[in-house]
């Protein structure tokens, strides 16, 4: 059986439940890093995604409304979801040499649902994941 290259990960929530502008209290970020640790892992065994060796990943936030947000602010989602992936085994940690993280996109959808996508890609060794280093 073989391992998919790619799969997009679909998650229902309007808005990044995790936020680097987010107050409140530490249990509740710690709640919800948990929450998408475990659906990021569900959901990756259930694409077959288990032992990719290195992956690239990118987190949509779909919005219906041109509103200003910033891409950056959605991070704190992403790391969570990236630790759902190591949990899940897709790759053995989320260290740079294996996991490929880009900036997450927020993409205006006319008509379309508030919703967050991971798309993780498998990413062989011939490609260089930083030239900086």
């Amino acid at each position: 059986m073989s391992t998919p290259d790619s799969a997009v990960l679909p998650f229902r929530y309007e808005r990044p439940p995790l936020t680097s502008n987010q107050r409140g209290s530490w249990r509740t970020r710690q709640r919800w890093s948990k929450v998408l640790r475990h659906q990021t892992k569900v959901m990756a065994l259930a694409a077959g995604l288990a032992g990719l060796g290195r992956c690239r990943v990118t987190l949509t936030w779909y919005v219906a409304d041109r509103r200003r947000r910033d891409a950056d602010n959605v991070v704190p989602t992403l790391k969570a979801m990236c630790d759902g992936l190591v949990d899940a085994g897709v790759v053995t940690d989320d260290t740079p040499e294996l996991m490929d993280k880009l900036m997450p996109r927020i993409a205006y959808e006319q008509g379309g649902a508030f919703r967050l996508e991971l798309l993780v890609e498998a990413n062989g060794a011939e490609e260089p994941l930083d030239e900086a280093g």
